[in-house]
């Protein structure tokens, strides 16, 4: 028999162990780590992620941060800053490289580079959904059955191209709902950018082989398309249709047109992303120009925040080999990936992104760094165009610290503003209102970081001004404080401007002291006598309204923060006006979906038409039982 006594009160408890950081922090957790790839995050004391990496071998990668040796007394920092660690391990290296650029782009650690321009692109889709397949632009995921091209670097090249596609081919564009309603050829099928399937003058069948050229046009087989096109013309001409070979003569002129209209259209490269990076003075540009088809279908320049970056200073590799590489990844994360890369840094670790790549494409992945011949050529020009860029981006910089500074001077600012806050809002009589607030710095306008608001309150009187921009400005500020009670300060701005003299001012400030961040200065731009520029009064709490020199650069640039803010205010109440217009009324039936709908419009040709139908014509629409029927013609005629 065994005699179990609990002697746990005598013992006295352990002191608790002294809480590990930096150098010391990291050797513990290498003792615990695998021989395996996989991704590490360094975190700080506020819980914020200092750093993402990752490694062929988490345990042999993270152990030199425990040794105290660094290439960067910014490594060095970030070591010493760091509290915690979190560690994924992955099947293979090509997996924790991908896991790398998803968790920086989301996460976006100080300590990395990172992409901060992270538009989308518009596409061209042709859609299969359908008999006669639709011609449109397009933005964001492939979830339509179709065939994707691009990107485009620009509204304007994928309108130039579609434009150009529908002259050459006649493919529609109009929705569904428009084809299906359809009795008579459109105003397109007039002016020759429509073959009009919709009501029969060609056959599904005919359509279709135009759909199939306009694809072979788009994946780089233009020249065996104009080359079909030019015999089927001969051949018209021979049997006398001269108004079909005219026809087909028009088509063979649009297409050839995109060739003239671009400078550069590459005889070699069919597609291609061309990427140049050019680095001065702790800041970086990289031009990327989209080639497809064999046609240059635009570029567009990105500024990727280098400064204070902690990339891994592997031996042999060069910063400008960091930041293409972090470029790269974080670029195509969420972007269609070319068959060809063609940069002008070879990127650090190439086989490995480039097997990424693939791995997220499904096909093989090319990165090259020309020397010489066509691909060189386009590579020198898009670097020609990242430096010019870069310069002027470092140019505009200067001129707007000296404004900022300006702006601090005219308002008696404790220090040059690093946030700007506009706000204006728009309406027409009371109705769609919408507030608008616009974003700015020492890197000028932060479109990203833009705000609309539906004005939501049901008791206010139409029109009131006042009350719209307490709304907007409550809801604006209570996100900000909710966010600083959960530590995060970023989008604290220095100087916020309200369009609107007195009476803005004081509805602005009224809600600022109500969720107590009055500390934050508050500045009404009210207009000038008949909205003249250059007279604007600025209204201070507890000061005289004043103005500033009417040929002063600070006045210049307020008025284009504020003429900013009215612009992107008045386009988003023009969306939303013309959103309530697009609106049909079947909408608001319950039990009325897409489908039905569908079949009610086929049925009477219009919103209008079903409403003037009786509940015997409804009842006879397939779907619509006799109780919706009832429904529907209720609505119709209620009040």
């Amino acid at each position: 028999m065994c005699l179990v006594t609990d002697t746990t009160a005598d013992i006295p408890s352990p002191a608790e162990p002294a809480k590990l950081a930096g150098a010391a922090l990291i050797k513990d957790e290498v003792t615990r780590l695998p021989d395996a790839p996989g991704v590490y995050r360094m975190i700080g004391e506020a819980d914020e992620v200092l750093y993402v990496g990752k490694a062929k071998s988490l345990k042999k990668r993270v152990v030199q941060y425990a040794q105290g040796r660094f290439h960067t007394n910014r490594i060095a920092h970030m070591v010493d800053a760091t509290r915690a660690m979190e560690f994924v391990t992955t099947r293979t290296e090509a997996d924790a490289l991908l896991l790398e650029i998803n968790l920086i782009k989301q996460l976006k650690p100080r300590f990395n580079v990172l992409l901060r321009d992270d538009k989308s692109f518009p596409e061209i889709l042709i859609r299969r959904d359908h008999d006669a397949a639709q011609l449109r632009k397009h933005r964001g995921a492939h979830t339509t059955k179709g065939d994707y091209f691009g990107p485009f670097a620009s509204a304007w090249a994928v309108n130039r191209t579609l434009n150009t596609l529908q002259k050459a081919f006649l493919l529609r564009s109009c929705s569904d709902s428009v084809y299906e309603t359809r009795d008579r050829p459109c105003m397109l099928h007039q002016i020759k950018r429509c073959a009009a399937p919709c009501t029969g003058l060609i056959s599904l069948d005919d359509y279709a082989g135009l759909v199939d050229q306009a694809e072979a046009f788009l994946r780089g087989k233009s020249r065996a398309v104009m080359g079909q096109m030019a015999k089927e013309m001969e051949a018209a001409a021979e049997e006398l249709e001269f108004e079909r070979a005219a026809r087909l003569r028009d088509r063979i002129r649009a297409l050839a047109a995109v060739a003239q209209e671009s400078q550069i259209n590459p005889e070699t490269v069919e597609e291609a992303d061309v990427v140049a990076l050019h680095v001065e003075g702790g800041q970086a540009c990289v031009q990327v120009f989209f080639f497809r088809a064999g046609q240059n279908w635009g570029n567009h320049a990105y500024f990727p925040r280098i400064t204070g970056a902690a990339e891994d200073e592997e031996e042999g590799v060069t910063e400008e080999q960091r930041v293409i590489t972090a470029f790269l990844g974080q670029f195509y994360d969420d972007k269609p990936i070319p068959r060809l890369i063609l940069a002008n840094v070879q990127p650090a670790n190439s086989e490995l992104l480039s097997e990424a790549f693939a791995l997220k494409s499904g096909r093989k992945v090319e990165i090259a760094v020309p020397k010489r011949g066509e691909k060189a050529d386009l590579v020198g020009h898009a670097l020609t165009n990242a430096r010019e860029a870069l310069g002027r981006r470092m140019a505009e910089g200067s001129a707007q610290t000296k404004l900022l500074a300006g702006v601090a001077e005219a308002f008696k600012l404790d220090a040059p503003p690093e946030r700007i806050e506009v706000y204006d809002n728009s309406h027409i009589q009371g109705t769609n209102a919408v507030g608008g607030m616009i974003v700015a710095g020492p890197e000028g306008f932060m479109k990203g970081q833009y705000r609309k608001f539906n004005i939501r309150s049901t008791e206010l009187t139409p029109g009131d001004d006042y009350g719209m921009m307490k709304e907007v400005l409550k809801r604006r500020f209570s996100r900000l404080v909710k966010e600083e009670e959960e530590g995060d300060d970023a989008n604290r701005p220095d100087l916020v401007l309200v369009d609107g003299g007195k009476g803005q001012l004081d509805a602005a400030l009224e809600i600022m002291a109500d969720l107590g961040v009055d500390d934050i200065t508050v500045i009404g731009v009210a207009k000038g006598p008949d909205r003249d520029a250059g007279l604007e009064r600025f209204f201070i709490p507890g000061q005289t309204p004043f103005m500033l020199e009417p040929k002063s650069p600070v006045l210049y640039y307020l008025q284009r923060l504020r003429d900013e803010a009215h612009r992107f205010a008045i386009g988003a109440h023009r969306t939303r006006r013309s959103m309530d217009l697009k609106k049909n009324p079947l909408d608001e039936i319950e039990g009325v979906g897409p489908g039905r709908k569908k079949a009610l419009l086929h049925a009477f040709g219009s919103a209008k038409g079903v409403g003037r139908a009786s509940v015997e014509d409804l009842v006879k629409v397939d779907g619509v039982s006799q109780a919706l029927a009832e429904r529907i013609h209720a609505f119709f005629r209620k009040g």
